[in-house]
């Protein structure tokens, strides 16, 4: 193990991402000799009206483009419809992980963004005629609106549906008083989503992770901790779980 490697042996790490999510960072935090704690923030669901998602893959064929903004976008979407075969329009993806479940569930990816943010999705359309275009974007319950706003200032159609949402785990509570409360507390307690940081505010109390250093996957995550008064310590230079781990190894 090299020197900045050995930076997180010993270690005590939280990972926060949904239970079914977390391993990828778990076992690279793992493979690095961190102790890692799994501490899921969010739960997923299914949204409690189906209606508008199950609406728009009713009339797929409509569609120039689908835009994933998520792994999860995918995953909800294909598994309440997984026969998508009219659809004959272009898919976007909004990162690397996100074109994978995309790819994998069948679609051909022709178009990533530069960097794995809501802004620079946009940013990619740039070169698109997007005037009279139809757009199909499966998300979560709750995000932000940057995407569908801007494409509709270019003259696009963008219609978005529900087709997962997050909520607290029940125990998260009185998970955060048994790792936080203690004389034993993590070392460092990780966010890859700006959902993931919420929750653990609202369970936990921003106060539960002073002298805990905090690591974030990017900009959008840092500036959500930020708002509810977490400092943060290390944040990804690319917006991925690489990243997020590459930041806290080389964190000073």
């Amino acid at each position: 193990m090299s020197a900045p490697e050995a930076a997180l042996r010993g270690k005590r790490v939280v990972v926060t991402r949904a239970r079914e999510q977390a391993s990828e960072l778990s076992e690279r935090l793992s493979a690095l000799g961190a102790e890692v704690i799994e501490f899921p923030t969010i739960e997923f669901q299914l949204p409690e009206d189906t209606s508008a998602v199950d609406a728009a893959a009713a009339r797929i064929g409509e569609y120039d483009w689908i835009i994933f903004t998520s792994a999860n976008g995918v995953r909800f979407f294909m598994e309440r419809h997984p026969d998508l075969g009219n659809f004959h329009g272009r898919v976007c993806a909004i990162g690397p992980a996100t074109r994978s479940a995309a790819e994998e569930a069948g679609f051909e990816v022709a178009l990533v963004p530069r960097e794995y943010v809501a802004e620079s999705l946009v940013e990619a359309f740039a070169n698109e005629d997007l005037r009279g275009k139809r757009i199909l974007l499966p998300r979560a319950a709750v995000a932000r609106d940057v995407v569908p706003e801007e494409l509709r200032k270019c003259g696009a159609q963008v219609d978005v549906v529900e087709v997962y949402r997050t909520v607290i785990p029940a125990d998260a509570a009185a998970r955060a008083r048994e790792l936080f409360a203690g004389a034993h507390r993590p070392d460092w307690i990780t966010f890859t989503s700006s959902s993931t940081v919420t929750n653990f505010v609202a369970a936990a109390g921003a106060a539960a992770v002073q002298g805990v250093r905090v690591a974030s996957i990017g900009p959008i995550t840092s500036a959500k901790a930020r708002a509810l008064g977490i400092n943060v310590d290390a944040e990804a230079e690319e917006y991925t779980i690489a990243g997020l781990v590459a930041a806290m190894v080389s964190a000073p």
